[in-house]
């Protein structure tokens, strides 16, 4: 009898166990950790890590063509300094992202690191981008630092990336075919689409006989098979 009482708390030791491990696998996998030394920029808050594109989490940079304003009146190519800054900072480095989820694009929305060195909370505080407050507060303070040192965006009162994309898509659905203004582009590189506040935008054009075409949205771009462009190396 007691051998019996024993091979059946053995037996639901080892199911207990084998739970256990079965949580913390799923756990594991829902924050999932994915590392790797082959990284593209494809802009300043955008970055490809062994083939997955992530788009780092709680920050937005500013468009690979915009300016932003300088306290002398002038502007500066901040979209090209915060590719550059990206650049710095992955290129050639093991870069190791977590898993948040995706995007409505379908990029997987992670926070990166090197080493130590959070890659979305340095592009806030070196000034090369926003903090998202619209979906994530988690890099607020580190904005305000970077406002109170003038450093990068905040050297002067500037247009933040989501009002440029807004007023650059405003303007260009006016003109496009049923007010869907994202031209899909199709080229040596493959299908790619360019959104209104693309620096290509202006001179990419549409060949609806070659099979090219015309997008409402990003989205809609995304799940026809086009892709967005890299901006850096």
């Amino acid at each position: 009898m007691g051998s019996k009482v024993e091979l059946i708390r053995t037996t639901m030791g080892q199911r207990v166990r084998l739970l256990i491990l079965g949580w913390l696998f799923v756990g594991l996998c829902s924050s999932a950790l994915y590392a790797s030394s082959s990284v593209r920029v494809i802009d300043g808050d955008t970055i490809d890590v062994g083939g997955i594109v992530y788009r780092l989490h709680g920050i937005d940079a500013p468009e690979a063509g915009q300016k932003c304003d300088l306290a002398t009146g002038r502007t500066w190519s901040c979209g090209q300094e915060a590719i550059a800054a990206m650049e710095g900072l992955a290129l050639g480095k093991d870069v190791i992202c977590d898993n948040r989820g995706q995007d409505g694009y379908g990029r997987t929305i992670g926070v990166c690191k090197v080493g130590p060195t959070d890659l979305n909370s340095t592009m806030v505080e070196r000034g090369y981008a926003w903090a998202f407050v619209k979906y994530s507060e988690d890099y607020a303070r580190v904005e305000d630092r970077a406002r109170q040192n003038h450093v990068g965006v905040w050297q002067a009162e500037t247009e933040t990336p989501w009002d440029y994309r807004a007023h650059k898509w405003d303007v260009a659905k006016q003109d496009a075919p049923d007010g869907c203004p994202i031209k899909g582009n199709i080229s040596n590189n493959g299908h790619i689409y360019h959104a209104p506040w693309s620096p290509w935008y202006g001179r990419t054009k549409v060949s609806v006989k070659q099979g090219e075409r015309w997008f409402c949205s990003e989205k809609e771009a995304v799940e026809a098979g086009w892709r967005a462009p890299f901006w850096g190396r």
